[in-house]
């Protein structure tokens, strides 16, 4: 938003800073987290929830920076310690196995997910559409409230508080479908393969540059420019559907690969008999990840990503780029440099951690089924994140967000809710939780795999002190200022 916009329209300007601040939330719920696969060995990372995240709908926290890091260290290792008491596996697999099943008749959730992905067409074809030809206030636009306070902060946190429906929301899902019903079923039915040996490194690779594009662009302030990406990310995504079909969703779409992975973290699950309640996060214990090449990488670049997102927009990286960018290296190209180098030492560092592991354990299971073992632990940290960065955010902007829905062309003036001061301490504990859950998953996890009590327990020693220290470092960065990303 532009001064003149500002001065326009007062309201609007601490809520252009919240929109555009859905950017910067996504980069530390990843940048801790992405920290958080040395930490836990394959269980745990760090990421980080900053108190600008929120612009100026949420305050910042009031309780001092030491006590808030000491904290958080001192609940994590706790939580580590207590776990380790639990020995009893019987009734450790009580728990994560225990469900409840709930009627799902097939005939009625094939009706419903065809009129939600109907739905879910028109509703993207709006966004295209308000975002080209409506207002250009960011916070007045129906596009840039609906992708990013709707869809990705708000529907996010329903994938892991509730449960993935993005199966059936998928508008790319559908419209894939109908174009290759246009294409007749023969052509539906012949399609290409994509290569065994990518395994599902193309959504690696995706997620990676999406985030790029966020960090860079005005993406998020710029409806017009929004509606564009849109535009290219539904004829890639769509023709290529219509010519690898499921596989693409699987192996390539990183939007539906972070969907998938953050709905095992939620306690509504759909299995071979249906949909079940769970305890959250218990779902992670079934089984590790699969042996396809990549599938270890995409979950820590699910933390790295939110990690480089956090960590372009803290003082330390404006003073450390700065100097780089005078000597007359390219902005963008330290900023992909970054990018690339950031995920390179993550998973090395995941990787040298899970033969710690091994070592502690003194296993003969290899190093790479540990990586695939302890992986899915990641994933609640990266939940825990989220949530901390966006549920503010999603909640001061949802007045907003109510009044463009209902009237997209001519929205009234901007109206932001403005969350209580101890907002700020809930999404402390947001973070938090998310570690202790990840501490039983991966406590779970040990004794699945390694047998005996003594073996489980030692292979999780590597982990612990990297874990605390990575917590704490993560909350000491919630605390730090907001700088906005220089050069970009």
């Amino acid at each position: 938003m532009t001064d003149g916009d500002e001065k326009r329209d007062p309201s609007a300007g601490v809520v252009d800073r919240t929109l555009s601040s859905v950017r910067r939330a996504g980069r530390q719920t990843g940048r801790h987290a992405g920290l958080a696969t040395l930490a836990l060995v394959a269980l745990t990372g760090t990421a980080r929830a900053h108190s600008g995240s929120l612009g100026g709908a949420v305050t910042s926290a009031t309780v001092p920076t030491w006590l808030t890091v000491l904290t958080g260290g001192v609940v994590v290792g706790a939580s580590f310690l207590f776990t380790t008491l639990l020995t009893d596996h019987e009734a450790m697999r009580a728990v994560n196995w225990w469900r409840a099943g709930l009627p799902s008749p097939p005939g009625v959730w094939r009706v419903v997910r065809g009129g939600v992905g109907a739905l879910a067409v028109v509703a993207l074809a709006a966004v295209v559409a308000i975002g080209l030809v409506g207002p250009t206030t960011p916070t007045r636009n129906l596009a840039l409230l609906v992708v990013w306070a709707g869809w990705w902060a708000g529907y996010t946190i329903s994938t892991y508080l509730v449960g993935n429906t993005w199966p059936a929301v998928n508008p790319w899902r559908a419209l894939a479908a109908g174009v290759g019903r246009v294409l007749g079923r023969a052509r539906s039915e012949v399609r290409s393969s994509l290569p065994e040996r990518w395994g599902v490194w193309p959504s690696v690779v995706g997620l990676l540059a999406l985030v790029y594009v966020e960090v860079v662009s005005p993406i998020g302030q710029n409806p017009r420019l929004l509606a564009a990406v849109i535009v290219g990310y539904s004829v890639v995504t769509v023709a290529g559907a219509v010519r690898y079909g499921a596989a693409w969703f699987d192996r390539v779409d990183p939007v539906s690969r972070v969907f998938a992975a953050y709905g095992r973290v939620a306690p509504l699950q759909r299995d071979e008999d249906g949909l079940s309640l769970r305890v959250p996060g218990t779902a992670l214990t079934d089984e590790p990840l699969g042996e396809r090449p990549g599938e270890t990488a995409f979950v820590v670049a699910l933390l790295w990503v939110t990690t480089y997102d956090g960590l372009v927009a803290t003082p330390t990286w404006a003073n450390a780029v700065e100097p780089v960018v005078s000597v007359g290296v390219p902005a963008l190209l330290v900023y992909v440099l970054v990018l690339v180098a950031g995920f390179g030492l993550f998973l090395g560092v995941y990787r040298l951690a899970s033969r710690r592991v091994r070592d502690s354990a003194e296993t003969y299971v290899t190093a790479t089924e540990i990586e695939r073992w302890f992986a899915p632990a990641l994933l609640p940290i990266a939940a825990g994140y989220h949530l901390a960065h966006f549920l503010g955010y999603f909640l001061a902007l949802s007045p907003a967000l109510a009044a463009v829905v209902a009237n997209p062309l001519a929205p009234p003036e901007t109206v932001a809710l403005v969350l209580p001061s101890w907002f700020s301490t809930f999404r402390l504990l947001c973070v938090l939780g998310g570690h202790v859950l990840a501490v039983w998953v991966a406590h779970s996890l040990a004794f699945e795999l390694f047998p005996g009590v003594l073996a489980a327990i030692r292979s999780q020693f590597p982990s612990v002190v990297v874990m605390i220290f990575y917590t704490m470092t993560s909350l000491w960065v919630i605390t730090q200022p907001y700088v906005p990303p220089p050069f970009v």
